[in-house]
């Protein structure tokens, strides 16, 4: 396997820089930027505009912002991930992540380039139909990071692409974060005891909010800025708070407190003492703890977890030889199993013999992020692949052969090698030979004798 390279001359490049910049010059372009659209879809004007969509260059970035939508990679958060964008071929990243309503979307883009470079963002909600996911939220490198609430639970998919002919190396961090303070300070997810959808009244409900047991007294705080909309007595929940979240559009419940501790209409601030934790009402009989919920305006109860969760899970470090990012490595195992997620519990892909050639495009944990003959992205784990810096075996040619630029019998040809040349066999891709040439060049050959 073997992705074709792209390569253009120094007098395309400066043609298609100025068409570039001609067509974001345009009026019709300012139009579309003052018509709202997102970074994305202005630059994609631009190409349009300036007709670089009928060139190869342009379609290949465009095709590339569409298959990474179709193909993107699944991930758990949190996510790492480094890797190179070659200048002279258009690349993207997707990726497909599971959310929760009330999480909040972190991404965070770090760049290295010579030149200054143009990255767009875009968040997408993947929905039922793959080919018109509905585009979220959006950013370039003007915003470094991008940050969304979640607003359904459903899968969203995440494209990071930069502009045509400039390429850099990136680091991509993505995080799930929690929208509201936890209500009791000092204490965290795992001091839950009942979450939501719990059977209540011997299934005759289900239990809508999460419990927080601590000792009786600990204050209860104000999860976000708001005003107390009501304070009241009743015999399911005993002594409860009401607070309005007018940011977010919701309502919070505070309830078995053992005191109120503020009053109908009063303004709150993020970690202002509501009241303190007890077990009025209903929970009598049992330890003290704060039932806490939350109510949609107009929709109902939901579940307040991803409101409040913070993972412990640390972002993960990235544990493999950057060097390789960018270059060639071959399968140093027997056979390999690729995958389609940095994780050995993702989805196999396929399975490659020993001395496969890889070429790598990133790394995340222990994990190599490199591209198949399809042009697919996928994953291998980093102990079973290997650099091509030491030969596997090194050949004389009885014939002359042509040197190819992939592994492939009508590919281009960049070299002819004379009988008796001695060859440098650095990686096998069936009957296509990776060599090296004496100035460090690589090439392929068929079948090489």
């Amino acid at each position: 396997m073997n992705p074709k390279p792209i390569r253009y001359s120094s007098f395309l490049y400066l043609l298609l820089f100025a068409l570039i910049l001609t067509g974001c010059g345009s009026r019709e372009t300012l139009r579309g930027v003052f018509k709202k659209e997102t970074p994305y879809e202005a630059y994609a004007t631009s190409l349009k505009t300036a007709k670089l969509d009928e060139t190869a260059i342009g379609q290949d970035w465009l095709a590339a912002g569409q298959l990474a939508l179709q193909r993107p990679i699944p991930v758990t958060l949190p996510f790492k991930e480094t890797g190179y964008f070659p200048a002279d071929n258009p690349r993207a990243l997707g990726y497909r992540l599971e959310a929760k309503r009330g999480e909040q979307l972190v991404v965070s883009l770090e760049m290295k380039a010579r030149q200054t470079i143009q990255v767009f963002i875009d968040l997408f909600e993947a929905g039922t139909d793959p080919a018109t996911p509905k585009r979220v939220a959006s950013a370039d490198t003007a915003a470094t990071t991008l940050t969304y609430v979640v607003d359904e639970d459903m899968a969203h998919l995440l494209r990071i692409q930069p502009e045509l002919l400039r390429g850099g190396t990136y680091t991509i961090t993505i995080e799930a974060q929690p929208t509201l303070a936890f209500p009791i300070p000092g204490k965290s997810s795992r001091h839950i005891a009942s979450i939501w959808g719990d059977p209540r009244d011997a299934g005759a409900r289900s239990h809508e909010g999460i419990d927080i047991f601590a000792p009786r007294g600990t204050p209860v705080v104000a999860s976000a800025d708001g005003v107390v909309s009501r304070v009241s007595e009743t015999p399911r929940g005993g002594k409860v708070i009401w607070l309005s979240d007018l940011n977010r559009g919701h309502n919070l419940y505070y309830a078995h407190l053992d005191q109120q501790l503020v009053t109908a209409g009063q303004r709150v601030s993020l970690g202002d003492t509501l009241g303190l934790v007890g077990n009025t009402g209903n929970a009598k009989g049992t330890g003290p703890h704060l039932h806490f919920g939350i109510y949609r305006y107009g929709r109902g109860a939901t579940n307040p977890y991803p409101y409040v969760h913070q993972s412990a899970a640390p972002i993960p470090a990235i544990k493999v030889d950057a060097s390789h990012i960018g270059n060639w490595v071959r399968v140093s195992s027997k056979m390999a199993n690729v995958r389609m997620a940095p994780s050995a519990k993702a989805a196999l892909y396929t399975s490659l013999p020993k001395n496969t050639p890889l070429q790598v495009t990133g790394a995340a944990n222990n994990w190599y992020r490199v591209r198949l003959a399809d042009q697919t992205e996928a994953y291998i784990i980093s102990s079973l692949v290997e650099g091509i810096a030491k030969p596997i075996a090194v050949k004389k040619l009885t014939l002359g052969r042509p040197l190819l630029d992939e592994a492939h019998p009508e590919a281009g040809q960049i070299d002819s090698l004379r009988a008796g040349a001695a060859i440098l066999v650095v990686a096998v891709n069936g009957n296509f030979e990776l060599v090296r040439q004496p100035d460090g060049r690589l090439g392929w050959v068929q079948s090489a004798d």
